[in-house]
């Protein structure tokens, strides 16, 4: 059986990463871990309050997510995890070489509308601005798909899944990221990277 891959599901709040994370992790019989939880109490005090964190803030909460994705390297995982910028997937590779990022992308207006209808969560709406301008789309050399949040959870978690059956074996070595077959996106927001 082919080693599993840790998967990171990231996005802006409000896209569903806990409800597909926790869909993925059981189509791949793999443990959920959700990002909140990494979180030390200032942090969620701050957004409590809606101050938007600053990358000093996310260093250690990226360190104890990437710590995590480490441990699950050739068991396979999934976390979820905002992983706005380019320099924290970077920083989370560095701790698990071979992440595979499924990005849930969506329009601010839809994204907005979801979180108005959230109840019990930390993250107040305030914060989606700064959110959508801290987000970098994961790059033509990044491993992973981006899927738009306009699909149902089951069909989104399907599209993660066939992307991840499409590639080899993970590894824990850092080499550069293998490589995912073309495939026509079913729409622009849907397409797979790390491909040529």
């Amino acid at each position: 059986m082919p080693t599993p891959h840790v998967v990171v599901v990231m996005g802006v709040s409000g896209t569903g990463k806990t409800t597909v994370g926790r869909l993925l992790a059981a189509e791949l019989g793999v443990p959920y871990a959700e990002a909140d939880d990494f979180h030390p109490p200032a942090n969620i005090e701050k957004m409590s309050a809606g101050i938007p964190l600053d990358d000093r803030d996310r260093a250690p909460w990226l360190d104890a997510i990437g710590a995590w994705a480490h441990g699950r390297l050739g068991r396979g995982g999934v976390v979820s995890c905002s992983a706005l910028k380019r320099a924290y997937r970077d920083r989370l590779r560095a701790a698990a070489p071979g992440l595979f990022f499924l990005h849930l992308a969506g329009d601010r207006a839809l994204i907005a509308q979801r979180l108005g209808q959230r109840r019990g969560h930390f993250m107040p709406g305030a914060l989606l601005d700064s959110q959508f301008a801290a987000l970098e789309p994961l790059g033509e050399d990044e491993l992973g798909v981006t899927v738009t949040v306009t699909a149902e959870p089951e069909g989104i978690t399907a599209r993660a899944v066939a992307a991840l059956r499409a590639l080899p074996a993970a590894t824990d070595s850092p080499t550069l990221p293998p490589t995912l077959p073309a495939e026509k996106p079913e729409n622009p927001m849907e397409r797979s990277h790390g491909s040529d």
